[in-house]
This record gives structure tokens, C-alpha cells and sequence, in this order.
């Protein structure tokens, strides 16, 4: 048996790098039988509304309950597997509603869905404890109005000062090219942070 078979679920073989997301997440204390996926909606767009009216996507919807966020939509499911078969069946409404799709890896942070993608299909990323490749996305009543690229090390606490007017911020971790796409990391005495001292 190869390195990265460990085990079939469904018929379909676990990869090493599946199982280390469900070790390591549930050593951060996140529920190991659940996945939440927190879907940004474009601006101007209700999109719980809009998936709701459709009779294709409610019907794909029908056994998630999908919450209402003032950002978008919260879904729950049982898996990292069944969380990224469900986006893809729902991608026609994500291309034309949505910002972006992200997958909650530890409580209250998220993973864009090319990391999950890399998780899910035995590519490269194996999640620890920290990750190095970190956006910091600002929310103003559901809207996001500020994406920042973390420092390796630093915690969105060190980014309050940068995130003033913001009234929810969230912690996106994402591959060493997504960083790369918007730019350079904000040292933290140019975002306001005290790198720890107080």
C-alpha cells in the first residue's frame, strides 16, 4: 500500500493528507464530523435569497440548511469531502453570486478553496498547528471592504489598528501563490501591532 492510501470511504480512497486535516483540526479543537463552508456573497447580492429561489440549488440545498450571514451563507456538512463535492455542484451560483467559497479548518479560521483543494486531492499541503500563508479579511456590515496578507507569526489581534471601522475580521489561511496574487505582507509597525509587547 502506498504512502498516501491510508483507508476507502465510499469507495473512494482516503488520502494521508484528508486524514492529517481531520488530526490536526481536531487537535484545534474543531469537530471532526463536520465541515462549515462560509460562502462570500458579491455586493448588491442576497445570497441565501437567490439560492433559495432557484429550484435546482434549493433542491441541492434541501438537506443542508444553509444559514444566513450578513457576508453570505453558512453551510454545514459532514466532511471536507462532502463540503468540497457540494460547492462543485453549486458552482454555477457561486461563479455568478459569490466572491469566493471558504472551508472553516480551525474555529473561526478559514481556508480558501484552492487550499482545500490541495488538502482534499493529495497535492501538497498538509495543515499543522500554524500555517505561514494568511490573509486577514475586514468586514464592515457583511461587506468586505479590506483584505491584508498576515505576517508569518502574527495574530489578527497584532492588525487593530489597520482594521479600525471593521466590525468582524477573520483569518484566511491560503497557498504561498494566492498570497503572492495580492501583494506583500503587512509588517506588523505599518499595521499597528506591537508584535507582542504591550
Amino acid at each position: 500500500m502506498s504512502a498516501g492510501i491510508q483507508a476507502h470511504k465510499n469507495g473512494r480512497a482516503i488520502s494521508t493528507l484528508e486524514r492529517c486535516f481531520t488530526i490536526h483540526t481536531a487537535q484545534r479543537q474543531f469537530p471532526g464530523d463536520r465541515m462549515n463552508i462560509l460562502v462570500l456573497q458579491k455586493e448588491k447580492i442576497d445570497l441565501h435569497h437567490t439560492l433559495f429561489t432557484s429550484e435546482t440549488s434549493r433542491m441541492v440545498l434541501r438537506f443542508y440548511h444553509p444559514k444566513k450571514k450578513p457576508c453570505g451563507v453558512l453551510i454545514t456538512t459532514t466532511s471536507l469531502g462532502s463540503a468540497m463535492s457540494l460547492v462543485a455542484e453549486l458552482r454555477w451560483y457561486i461563479r455568478r453570486y459569490a466572491k469566493e467559497s471558504l472551508f472553516e479548518v480551525s474555529k473561526g479560521i478559514y481556508c480558501t478553496q484552492q487550499m482545500a483543494q490541495d488538502i482534499y486531492y493529495e497535492r501538497v499541503t498538509v495543515l499543522g498547528p500554524t500555517w505561514p500563508h494568511r490573509r486577514l479579511y475586514g468586514f464592515s456590515d457583511g461587506r468586505l471592504i479590506s483584505t491584508v496578507i498576515m505576517s508569518p507569526g502574527s495574530t489578527v489581534e497584532e492588525y487593530h489598528q489597520e482594521y479600525a471601522g471593521v466590525d468582524k475580521a477573520i483569518e484566511i489561511w491560503c497557498t504561498e501563490d494566492e498570497v503572492e496574487d495580492i501583494g506583500e505582507a503587512i509588517p506588523l509597525e505599518e499595521a499597528g501591532g506591537t508584535g507582542g509587547e504591550e
